[in-house]
């Protein structure tokens, strides 16, 4: 009931205080796979969608006030999902793969928007993970490898000196915490989307693979803001 309270009170237009310390308090509650039970339904689904601003296709992220309560969303997104079979499945009813794509194009050229991309990705990656059919979805309909390497490519920020060569720079400062946490979660997520990529059939896919490999090789030469950090990212 108190999750369900708390999603009514979302649904309204509220205050965006109120609303980051609502999804706050659910995020909490949804680590509970009991308490997931009787709430996870489309209606509530498409609310936190709505929150996260994965219904609007053509909207940019312009208002940095709303960013704290995208973020939140995408966090009790990752939860649900997690904890939840029937919320897997309803992701795929509901497209959820796609619209995060969406979001992930909407953060390539933005500041400020690292939190967001960093849990757009990691729920990707759940969603790969835990749903065969999303995970075949990204690869051959959304153009997942191609998305997520991008998304990989800016968290390194890769220069190219030629077309498949990054800039090798020795005195480069370690990524920040954020970029690195980035990096691993697009890292994780294009496992998953290329798990059975053994066959490449087209020109495409083979630019495609080998770009991603010089962005690879290019990662294993970058550190992180700590040591255990750089193991994790390698």
């Amino acid at each position: 009931k108190l999750c369900e309270g708390i999603l009514n009170i979302l649904e309204k237009d509220t205050k965006t205080s109120c609303q980051v310390a609502c999804l706050e308090a659910l995020r909490i509650l949804s680590r509970d796979k009991k308490v997931l039970v009787p709430v996870t339904t489309k209606r509530n689904m498409e609310i936190l969608m709505k929150l996260a601003k994965l219904d609007t296709v053509e909207d940019p992220l312009e208002k940095v006030s709303e960013f704290p309560v995208i973020v939140e969303a995408l966090k009790c997104l990752c939860n649900i999902i997690f904890n939840s079979s029937v919320a897997q499945k309803l992701s795929l009813e509901l497209n959820l793969a796609a619209m995060l794509c969406n979001l992930l194009q909407k953060c390539k050229d933005r500041q400020l928007v690292d939190d967001i991309k960093c849990f757009n990705l990691r729920l990707l990656f759940l969603l790969s993970l835990l749903h065969t059919d999303i995970r075949s979805q990204l690869r051959q309909e959304l153009q997942g490898v191609q998305v997520l390497t991008q998304a990989l490519e800016s968290s390194l920020s890769v220069r190219w000196t030629e077309e498949y060569k990054a800039a090798e720079d020795r005195d480069r400062p370690p990524l920040s915490l954020q970029e690195t946490d980035c990096a691993i979660e697009a890292l994780k997520a294009l496992f998953n989307v290329t798990l059975d990529s053994w066959n490449v059939h087209s020109k495409n896919e083979s630019h495609q693979f080998r770009y991603m490999a010089a962005i690879l090789r290019h990662c294993l030469l970058t550190t992180g803001p700590t040591e255990e950090k750089t193991e994790e990212l390698h």
